[in-house]
């Protein structure tokens, strides 16, 4: 896999990476996850307690949002960059209000503060590569970065 070619890119490749390997965590060793969490975790569990089966599908889940996120690096796929701020803003929103109303732990408004944190970390990098790229030889402080240039070519425009 190719680096991150932008401060944007640097910050998904990041939680892209932290998010496949704490999905590989809780598929591997979900205790270890729960604790993490601040969650629980009692020596034996009740019937009709589904705590692993949704575990092992978050887990399931963080792993595939990791490998999308690393895709949209080697791709420098940058509409998806915007994408994730705002929908990272919108998990840090419900993450917060569980912990408000005692449906999850403190401990895991860190999860929140982690989505927050990285959604802003994330629109910090697009405002600065935009800055630096209305900066460069030849371009205008309008452009944007869906203009052609060079790097790899989104599949939609390869196929095409």
């Amino acid at each position: 896999m190719r680096l991150p070619r932008s401060g944007a890119g640097w910050t998904i490749a990041v939680f892209g990476l932290l998010a496949l390997l704490l999905g590989a965590l809780g598929l591997i060793w979900p205790e270890t996850q729960l604790r993490l969490l601040g969650f629980e975790v009692p020596a034996e569990r009740a019937p009709g307690d589904y705590t692993g089966t949704f575990l092992t599908a978050s887990s399931m889940a963080s792993f595939n949002m990791g490998v999308y996120y690393l895709l949209a690096v080697a791709t420098e796929w940058r509409p998806f960059y915007r994408f994730t701020v705002w929908f990272r803003l919108v998990t840090f929103t419900v993450f917060s209000i569980a912990v408000l109303s005692d449906v999850a732990p403190d401990r895991f408004f860190g999860v929140a503060a982690w989505e927050g944190l990285g959604a802003v970390a994330t629109a910090v990098g697009l405002w600065w590569d935009a800055r630096r790229t209305a900066a460069g030889p030849g371009r205008s402080a309008a452009a944007d970065d869906t203009a052609p240039g060079p790097g790899p070519v989104p599949v939609t425009d390869a196929v095409h």
